[in-house]
């Protein structure tokens, strides 16, 4: 059937030379690895890992940590794997193609569109907010808000949107070079905050460890604030214990997402077969480390229940706890300067999906031209930034961060599902990097994902829902009848009917 056509890896790699729709490769290792930290070391690392240590895990949110980041690095490897093969803009749309078929690749480019048009929304809404916040540092008394003609207007978002959509449409790697500045600025500031929170530490605050669960506010008539899990298996939803240590991995999985969006540069990689995994892998590494470094500084520093009881939960929480209320000045800085770096990236990955989106005619072709000099998806990038900027400065994103987590981990699902097919279907490509143990390896990540997706609320896979059936009804309105591998094959069958 016309639905599960699959595009031939042949065909993906020889569309990434077609003249003024293809990309520059200008990437290393450092760039990949830069690109990696930049995009996941952000808000996240300062307040995600508190509101998950409060609200769910109590101290044993190190833990909630480390096994996000294992359900991480083992998606991440089916990526790497997949990446060095096809080294081709779009990521997991473009390995869904090759391997499960055009309908699952539109929808996993459309669930790829809204986590990286959420996350970027949300977190250049976020950076306007704490740019205010780090003015007020020197005294300078600006609002985060203007009212124009009744609206009220986010104008930081449009700002930090248009000086990264200009660099990107004037180069990737110029970009890159920008985002390094501001990824060791912000490490340097992770660094200074686990040291400086290590003379704080209580080992007491860590007993107990895993805290004894107890029902939330709300129990289980709460429908839509409730895991879906719960709701399906009429369990009570309960705070801290085991099961919520696993709905801290839930939530401090969102402090992980953007590896993915490194894969969407394999296009512009240079020697991508060695570069791409080391780089990914590089990247997690280092940001595995800065988490659980600042997990367990944050819950030695003070008990659970203080975080627990702040309304909005951060590292500047248990620093003002002990007294150290400087530190929450360096935090505003630190937190300005990692969401700087995750919009610049997630702008870039963002315009490289819809890239190969509409190259393969699913979306309309005029956008995947590139320029002739810089060799930029420019009308793409532009587009992405204006939708992104609208987004963020006109709307309370804030109701869409939980939609970035359920974007990013269906598309982990289907292409640890769609190694394995590869490997069946095409054991004879050459693979720079092999997942260990495969089958094991790839079906466990795709079942830890959709463990950890089980665990959003009830209104979040509505939403996702709602999301889904919007991008059904553009592929069969639009899609299916412009797929330009759809023309294809409809030519060639016409051709053996006239031959015949």
């Amino acid at each position: 059937m016309s639905l599960w056509r699959t595009k031939s890896i042949e065909d993906s790699l020889a569309d990434s030379h077609l003249e003024h729709r293809s990309l520059k490769r200008t990437l290393g290792t450092w760039d990949l690895m830069v690109m990696g930290v930049a995009v996941a070391v952000g808000a996240g690392i300062f307040s995600v890992g508190a509101r998950a240590a409060g609200q769910y895990a109590g101290p044993s949110v190190s833990l909630s940590f480390v096994l996000a980041a294992i359900t991480c690095a083992l998606a991440i490897m089916c990526y790497a794997e997949f990446a060095s093969t096809v080294p081709v803009a779009g990521s997991a749309y473009t390995f869904t193609y090759a391997t499960l078929g055009e309908l699952l690749a539109w929808i996993i480019g459309w669930d790829l569109i809204l986590e990286m048009l959420t996350a970027a929304a949300v977190i250049a809404k976020y950076w306007g907010i704490y740019l205010s916040l780090v003015f007020d540092l020197w005294n300078w008394s600006v609002p985060d808000t203007l009212n124009l003609g009744g609206l009220q207007v986010s104008w930081g978002p449009f700002i930090i949107v248009a000086v990264f959509t200009t660099l990107l449409v004037l180069g990737t790697q110029l970009s890159a070079r920008v985002g390094a500045v501001f990824t060791i600025i912000k490490v340097a500031i992770v660094l200074f905050v686990i040291v400086v929170g290590a003379f704080f530490i209580q080992p007491a605050n860590y007993s107990p460890f895993i805290p004894e669960s107890v029902p939330t506010e709300g129990g289980s008539s709460d429908a839509w604030t409730q895991s879906l899990f719960s709701f399906m298996t009429g369990a009570a939803p309960a705070q801290y214990g085991v099961f919520g240590l696993l709905a801290g991995a839930s939530l401090v999985f969102f402090a992980f997402i953007g590896f993915d969006v490194v894969a969407t540069s394999a296009e512009e990689v240079k020697d991508p077969q060695r570069n791409l995994p080391r780089g990914i892998f590089g990247g997690l590494a280092i940001v595995t480390i800065l988490y659980i470094g600042v997990s367990l500084v944050l819950t030695g520093m003070v008990p659970y229940t203080t975080l627990a009881e702040a309304e909005d939960p951060s590292l500047a929480t248990a620093f003002v706890a002990v007294g150290a209320d400087w530190a929450a000045q360096v935090i505003s800085v630190g937190i300005l300067a990692g969401l700087t770096t995750v919009i610049m990236v997630l702008l870039l990955g963002l315009a490289r999906v819809l890239f190969a989106m509409s190259r393969d005619g699913l979306l309309p072709r005029w956008l995947s031209v590139t320029s002739d000099k810089r060799r930029t998806p420019v009308r793409i990038q532009i587009i992405s930034g204006i939708l992104v900027a609208l987004l963020a400065g006109l709307t309370d994103v804030g109701i869409l961060e939980e939609m970035i987590n359920i974007g990013t981990l269906s598309a982990f699902v289907l292409v640890s599902i769609a190694v394995v097919v590869l490997r069946r279907k095409r054991p004879d490509l050459p693979r720079a990097f092999r997942v260990p143990l495969s089958p094991f390896l790839p079906i466990l990540s795709a079942v830890l994902c959709l463990w950890l997706m089980l665990n959003l609320t009830t209104l979040t896979w509505l939403r996702f829902a709602i999301w889904l059936a919007v991008g059904l009804v553009i592929y069969f309105v639009y899609g299916r009848r412009n797929s330009v591998l759809g023309k294809e094959q409809a030519a060639a069958r016409l051709i053996r009917g006239v031959e015949g």
